[in-house]
């Protein structure tokens, strides 16, 4: 067996199921899931119906690199949504569909990473423990830069030394944070190229949850918008990470896009073509639609502020909590170990969120998800609103 299995880390949820063992929780109130970042919003009926009415597709192979018009489509939204020069995004070369970002950001570790060279890949703590698996399965050490309420929740880059990015190979940026919701400004993303340029190393930008934003705020700035202001217009060292999972509530569907540096991409574009991963043609009908069309965007933002509104009315003044910049998470600070209240409002109201811990690694004697836990806003409005009476209650129990 691979060696580098033993490196894995349990995954959240494993981590959680543990804690939570043993328990039984009051009989005479629902569960409300509040852990998982599941989008649980209706499934626009246009992306099933585009779905099944393709479904002759299924006999025939796909290819990697997707069909012309679903490529077109993605490098079109990418262009208008991040405000790239026209044409700079080249369907044909620097655009791929995959089957979920998930799988995509695993992968990419696996083609960059060269393992003979005592690689360090760089990523967020918080983190997608996708990206930490990523690493160590392609041979190479993480390296986390710890986001705090004190930096804003923003990887502070400056302050890396540059022994680091000397040995980094991989730089993991996730903008809207998972989970605390901070979006890192565009001068931020030019600082992460200028290091790239500087030091060689790849940027992957996860921007997954860019459309989970407030009505009438500035939409946060991608990595590719900001490569191209600043005259990187071949977008050299910038890949970026899109899904259709948050943006359009199809988590199920199993699509996104990668888009970025040509260079990179026709070699991931070979290394996926061994990992036999092409999407399947209703699924690339389907995803057309969903990247033709914003209507379905737009409403998925209203339904997510009016549940932070709603939670963050009530929960505000007995929890440390503030409102995200973008995503679907709140981040409070909880009293009491995280463990703890997770484990005692899951035992105490049937609710379950997940503690920050289990997202973070200690570094320094300290770990930056203590103390936190994260909520993830996807249930229905009326249970949002139970879901905060419930925690308030427990709040006032502590």
């Amino acid at each position: 067996m691979n060696p580098d299995l033993d490196r894995l880390q349990p995954y959240p949820f494993q981590k959680l199921a543990e804690l939570k063992a043993g328990i039984t929780p009051p009989a005479d109130r629902e569960h409300i899931a509040l852990s998982i970042g599941e989008p649980g919003h209706p499934a626009p009926a246009f992306i099933a119906e585009a779905l099944s009415s393709h479904l002759h597709g299924l006999a025939r192979y796909p290819l990697t690199r997707g069909e012309d018009t679903l490529r077109e489509a993605i490098a079109a939204w990418t262009a208008r949504r991040f405000d790239l020069p026209a044409d700079s995004l080249d369907p044909a070369r620097h655009v791929l569909p995959v089957n979920g970002t998930r799988e995509a950001l695993f992968a990419l570790a696996q083609c960059v990473v060269d393992r003979t060279s005592r690689p360090l890949v760089v990523m967020p703590n918080p983190f997608y423990q996708i990206y930490e698996g990523a690493a160590l399965l392609a041979g190479a050490e993480p390296h986390y830069l710890n986001l705090t309420a004190r930096n804003r929740f923003l990887p502070d880059l400056e302050a890396v030394p540059a022994s680091v990015w000397a040995r980094c190979q991989l730089l993991y940026l996730c903008s809207p944070g998972n989970p605390g919701g901070a979006v890192m400004d565009e001068a931020s993303l030019r600082l992460a190229i200028e290091l790239a340029e500087r030091h060689d190393f790849v940027i992957a930008a996860d921007e997954c949850y860019s459309e989970i934003h407030f009505p009438g705020s500035t939409p946060p700035p991608g990595l590719l918008g900001a490569a191209a202001r600043m005259g990187n217009s071949g977008y050299r060292r910038c890949v970026v990470f899109h899904s259709l999972s948050k943006r359009s509530n199809v988590p199920g569907l199993r699509s996104g896009f990668v888009a970025g540096d040509a260079g990179i991409l026709e070699r991931f574009h070979l290394y996926r073509t061994y990992h036999g991963c092409s999407m399947a043609p209703p699924t690339q009908a389907a995803s057309r639609a969903a990247w033709s069309d914003e209507t379905h965007v737009e409403e998925n933002r209203r339904l997510y502020a009016r549940k932070f509104d709603a939670m963050l009315e009530i929960l505000g003044d007995v929890l440390n909590v503030q409102r995200p910049d973008a995503g679907f998470y709140l981040w409070p600070e909880t009293p009491v170990d995280d463990d703890r209240f997770a484990r005692e409002l899951f035992a105490r109201e049937n609710v379950t969120v997940l503690p920050g811990s289990y997202l973070s690694r200690s570094t320094d004697g300290a770990n930056p998800g203590a103390h936190r836990v994260r909520m993830a806003l996807v249930a229905p409005l009326d249970e949002c609103i139970e879901a905060a009476g419930r925690i308030r209650r427990f709040m006032e129990t502590l």
